[in-house]
């Protein structure tokens, strides 16, 4: 692991921004040293995330209504090898929040973000997860889900860019 010109601390901060980020919108633009690193931290988690996705278990609870009925309701809960990868993921990324639109009511915002407490951990489960999944099939092969586009230098200290993105 490179140092990146910064102490443990910073570095690791910055790495786990810039993974979060790059989960998030699927594609980052930063130095090509960051890049690298950003690459094999990304594809350590959707590699967790794929191996774990389908581990779910359907659990019977028994509530009770307003009326005072007892009711059987199914809940789909994770199993203990996707919690276990769950916490990793968020212990190693940010927490990012969806982001009202410029044009959606607070009503409709709330509605479509009242189930989902932690969005970047259960896009990468339910998004990238199968995707990625269903292309290791295809191809016979895991891995490769980064790809770095270098951009040339940057104006002021001539870093080398690149643009990081999802495949």
């Amino acid at each position: 692991m490179k140092k990146l010109g910064r102490p443990t601390n910073q570095r690791m901060a910055m790495l786990k921004s810039q993974v979060s980020a790059l989960l998030w919108f699927g594609k980052l633009e930063t130095t090509e040293d960051r890049a690298k690193e950003i690459k094999r931290l990304a594809e350590k988690y959707i590699t967790l995330a794929i191996k774990t996705y389908e581990d779910t278990v359907t659990v019977t609870k028994v509530k009770e209504n307003q009326k005072g009925e007892k009711l059987n309701v199914e809940f789909t809960n994770d199993g203990p090898k996707k919690l276990a990868v769950r916490r990793r993921l968020m212990g190693g990324l940010y927490d990012l929040q969806e982001i009202q639109g410029a044009t959606e009511k607070d009503s409709a915002y709330k509605a479509r973000t009242a189930d989902v407490k932690h969005p970047l951990i259960e896009k990468i489960f339910n998004e990238y997860a199968p995707r990625y999944d269903k292309r290791a099939k295809e191809l016979g092969q895991g891995g490769g889900y980064c790809r770095i586009l270098k951009t040339g230098n940057r104006r002021g200290d001539n870093a080398s860019m690149a643009i990081i993105e999802l495949i």
